[in-house]
């Protein structure tokens, strides 16, 4: 668990200061599951230049609590978990100090937004929380009151997990839960895990990844895994110690997430992904008459493809689809042999490319169409799709024919701006298993909006 944290103070002297409002989420990762927000009497006058950044007067907090009175449910909401905040050096600091004056020694695990980002998102102009956050589209209300500066950073923060694809922060987190026994683990994860859409990792007693899957609901796949009997489960049921999850918001991105995650974790009990998870790639070439022709062939990282399978069947079935739709010649599609007219052309659904009778110009025009569509090559878009929360999309970026990576953003803020969405997204490597499972997947019925980009530098 984490504690998102933010204090506004008196101001004045180091060691000095006295709190005036807190704001303090309690959150799994995931989502915030407890909250104490309060404004505090810090039996001292505000700075008067406090006053004008914060709002708060002297006069607001004479009826508020004393921090004795709210400090038991500090410590409460604040147990078992690492303190976030940004700038924590300040805001433990403060924390620490107002203990220590009531006799208690207040100690937690701490991370600081300023620090993660600066590692995860470097060569921002400025870090702090406003500027930041602006500069990554995160919205903002309340600048410089406790709630609002915390729901911020919890945003925030979120975003710096996506982007932890080392997994650093995940690690320390799963160092603070509490060890289980062997007989009652299996039970008390299972409870604690989602039944929605995203990725999981089973840890072993030293926290270390052992195993990454995918799934659209997480409980039950976990499930799955910890009731089958064949060896390999069994043996990751006795190595597991922990499972922690990341919710995606849509399987698409679970699917490059896990691909991504297992190439580079290779973690103990995954296949390691020796092979490409496509066989087969559809081709295009012009024939003398100057026909652009299609046919399905084996995959060969020397030839440019349009877009890939992962057998020859689903590619067979595909094109067969698109030559209907697109009314295009069995036989130049390399799906009806020998000479003469093709079968289409006899029930009409052809035009005739196959004995000259329609003009390669014409022809090529319906081709290249489905071309287009079906490969991004060269291709600037953004794909929008349901993100982790009720308020939230989940974006998708391809530039110049290349895989970026992915990224969410709240409802409320307008995805218009190129530098903005850069800056939210998660870089993920553009291979070949990422490209087929971005082509495989918008081939089938999908809740996507694809929005062609136009990039000027």
């Amino acid at each position: 668990m984490y504690a998102i944290l933010d204090i506004e103070t008196t101001g004045g002297k180091y060691n000095e200061e006295g709190i005036t409002e807190i704001a303090i989420y309690k959150f799994d990762g995931q989502k915030v599951v407890d909250q104490f927000i309060s404004l505090v009497n810090p039996e001292q006058d505000i700075q008067p230049f406090v006053v004008n950044l914060t709002g708060i007067n002297n006069e607001m907090l004479r009826n508020a609590p004393k921090f004795y009175e709210v400090a038991k449910r500090i410590v409460e909401i604040t147990s078992d978990c690492i303190l976030v905040a940004h700038n924590a050096k300040f805001d433990y600091r403060i924390l620490r100090t107002e203990f220590r004056r009531l006799g208690f020694e207040f100690e937690r695990k701490s991370l600081c937004t300023v620090e993660l980002s600066k590692k995860l998102i470097p060569d921002l102009p400025s870090y702090s929380l406003g500027k930041l956050v602006r500069s990554l589209g995160i919205p903002l209300s309340d600048r410089h009151r406790a709630a609002g500066d915390a729901q911020a950073t919890i945003k925030l923060f979120k975003m710096l997990l996506a982007k932890d694809v080392e997994k650093d922060i995940l690690k320390q987190h799963v160092r603070k839960e509490p060890k289980r026994n062997i007989d009652t683990k299996l039970v008390f994860i299972l409870e604690e895990l989602p039944s929605e859409t995203g990725i999981y990792y089973f840890h072993d007693e030293n926290s270390e990844i052992i195993y990454v899957g995918k799934s659209r609901n997480i409980r039950k796949r976990v499930n799955q895994h910890f009731t089958n009997d064949n060896p390999k489960s069994q043996e990751m049921q006795r190595k597991v110690a922990s499972v922690s999850y990341e919710l995606t918001g849509n399987e698409l991105i679970a699917l490059l997430k896990e691909n991504q995650e297992i190439k580079e974790l290779k973690p103990r009990y995954n296949r390691a992904l020796k092979r490409d998870i496509f066989s087969h790639a559809l081709y295009q070439f012009t024939d003398e008459n100057g026909y652009v022709n299609l046919k399905i062939g084996r995959a060969n990282k020397t030839k440019k493809n349009i877009t890939t399978f992962s057998s020859l069947r689903s590619g067979n079935n595909s094109l067969q689809k698109w030559v209907t739709e697109y009314e295009l010649c069995e036989r130049l599609a390399g799906l009806h042999g020998g000479n003469g007219n093709c079968f289409a052309y006899t029930i009409k659904s052809c035009h005739g490319a196959c004995i000259e009778e329609e003009s390669p110009e014409v022809y090529n025009d319906r081709v290249l169409g489905l071309i287009d569509k079906h490969s991004y090559d060269n291709q600037n878009m953004l794909l929008i799709g349901r993100g982790r929360e009720v308020d939230e999309k989940s974006a998708l970026l391809i530039e110049d024919g290349e895989f970026k990576g992915i990224g969410y953003f709240n409802l409320n803020h307008q995805i218009n701006n190129l530098d903005i969405i850069r800056s939210i997204i998660t870089p993920m490597n553009d291979n070949r298993d990422a490209q087929h499972i971005i082509q495989s997947f918008l081939r089938k019925k999908h809740n996507f909006k694809i929005i062609q980009l136009s990039i000027q530098e």
